[in-house]
């Protein structure tokens, strides 16, 4: 992205919208494009509903992290406005609380001007697009899931396609993505990938391989840690010296942990939880998996890759971890939900170090497209063609 010491001609505003900064991958993603733009010199106003803490920190952030008060400051930085309204000005019904919300968001574009808006997520860019109607602002939205997921009834998908049609543009992760949309919206659409963490651009670990597998990711039904744990306690008796760790929590560890002891592997399985030390934990295994039913593109597996980890992932919709992974050239593919393959994968990379290594190493050129500063560079181009 162009260097924070260079003036532009133009200081250019965007109003980047979003629920919250809650951690997950459209969240970060989010959170990183603020602080490149504010950097790049754009004047960058986060727009959130709500203050859900733990939050992801931004350095350039003017707010308090611990309660999402804005802090008193003449430093230059990324200010933060709260979209939710006063509880008085949302006493009614439902009807007259979604009125009340519209308005109130639509204050704030008329109060903060931006030239541009950028929103994330389903219901966050229907309204960006519908009170932001004839204020002359355009509007990028962002798709950052799997969109028959997001948008998956009636209800929420007629609105959008409807609405995505005043966008100026819309910006969506896979190939995969666009195909579900109709052609006059593919046709105003762009394909932008998510930039790896600063944090997994490192040196490649050289040393000898721990036999570990690894997965990170929030537990629940979607992230399918089940698939893994029941394919692992089909390996134990060929490799009982594997060990299995979980990064992340959700409504599934216990469920988990039990499923795991049921399948006599409690012994071999480990639950970390929350951690903020994910390279200096993962790098040295010896096999990461994305065992997922769906995914945008998956930020857990591109960081694996960047680390240069042999990595197995589901082919799951819309498509993320196909277009990262070459099956059988930087890693390896399996249907979702279909223990028996995962098994297969498992025990062919648990049984041959020399694979996971050349594997691993073909798996790090994933940096060459999603290197944080190519990346970045890219959306502001696009933002800037936006404002053209």
């Amino acid at each position: 992205m162009h260097s924070a010491n260079k003036t532009p001609e133009k200081k250019h505003k965007i109003a980047l919208y979003i629920g919250s900064l809650q951690k997950g991958g459209a969240e970060r993603v989010m959170g990183n494009l603020a602080e490149a733009l504010f950097r790049a010199g754009w004047e960058v106003v986060l727009v959130t509903t709500y203050f859900t803490p733990p939050e992801y920190a931004l350095p350039d952030a003017l707010w308090d992290p611990k309660t999402g008060a804005p802090e008193v400051s003449d430093r230059p930085g990324i200010r933060r406005i709260y979209a939710e309204p006063p509880k008085d000005l949302v006493s009614g019904g439902r009807v007259a609380n979604f009125r009340a919300r519209c308005a109130y968001l639509r204050d704030i574009w008329v109060r903060e001007k931006p030239d541009v808006i950028l929103s994330f997520l389903n219901s966050c860019n229907n309204m960006a697009l519908f009170t932001s109607r004839g204020l002359g602002i355009p509007v990028v939205v962002s798709v950052r899931a799997v969109p028959a997921l997001e948008y998956d009834s009636a209800k929420t998908r007629i609105p959008a396609f409807l609405l995505f049609g005043q966008a100026a543009g819309v910006v969506l992760q896979t190939k995969q993505a666009r195909d579900f949309f109709p052609k006059r919206i593919q046709k105003k659409s762009v394909i932008l990938p998510n930039p790896i963490n600063p944090a997994f651009l490192r040196p490649r670990y050289e040393g000898p391989r721990e036999k570990m597998i690894v997965c990170v990711g929030r537990m629940d039904a979607n992230k399918d840690q089940e698939l893994l744990l029941r394919a692992f306690a089909g390996c134990k008796e060929k490799y009982p010296d594997f060990t299995l760790h979980f990064y992340g929590t959700g409504e599934d560890e216990e469920r988990l942990r039990g499923l795991a002891g049921d399948l006599g592997i409690g012994g071999q399985t480990v639950f970390h939880g929350t951690v903020s030390d994910i390279p200096d934990r993962i790098e040295r295994a010896q096999i990461f998996v994305l065992p997922s039913r769906t995914e945008g593109m998956p930020n857990a597996l591109m960081e694996a890759m960047s680390l240069g980890l042999a990595c197995i992932s589901t082919d799951c919709p819309c498509g993320g971890p196909r277009e990262l992974i070459r099956d059988g050239e930087n890693g390896f593919l399996v249907p979702v939900d279909d223990v028996p393959a995962m098994t297969k994968k498992l025990l062919l990379l648990m049984g041959d170090p020399v694979l996971c290594e050349k594997l691993g190493e073909s798996a790090r050129k994933v940096r060459d497209r999603c290197a944080p500063e190519q990346v970045n560079r890219a959306w502001e181009d696009y933002l800037l063609s936006v404002l053209r």
